[in-house]
C-alpha cells in the first residue's frame, strides 16, 4: 500500500512543482512522477535536517521543500529530455 501513496504523492508533488516553474516542461508524465516522487523524499530529509519535518497540524514547511525539490529536479532534467528527445 506505501507503494501506491508513493505513487500519488509523487503525481501531486510532482505537478505542483511543475506548475511551479515558469514555461512548459516538456516531460512525461511517468518522469514527472518519477521526479515527485524523489523530490518528495529528498524533501522529507531536508525537514529532518531543519527539524521541521514533524509540526503540530499540517506540514506545510515539509511540503515546500518536497515541491522545491521536485520543482530543481524538474528544471534541470527538461533540457536534458528536450535535447534527448528533439
Amino acid at each position: 500500500m506505501s507503494f501506491l501513496w508513493a505513487i500519488i504523492a509523487g503525481l501531486i508533488i510532482g505537478l505542483l512543482a511543475k506548475l511551479a516553474l515558469p514555461g512548459r516542461q516538456p516531460i512525461p508524465l511517468w518522469l514527472t512522477v518519477l521526479l515527485g516522487i524523489v523530490g518528495a523524499l529528498a524533501g522529507n530529509t531536508l525537514a529532518s535536517v531543519f527539524g521541521v519535518r514533524d509540526t503540530g497540524g499540517i506540514d506545510w514547511i515539509r511540503h515546500i521543500f518536497q515541491i522545491g525539490v521536485a520543482a530543481l529536479l524538474i528544471a534541470l532534467v527538461t533540457p536534458l529530455w528536450a535535447r534527448r528527445h528533439a
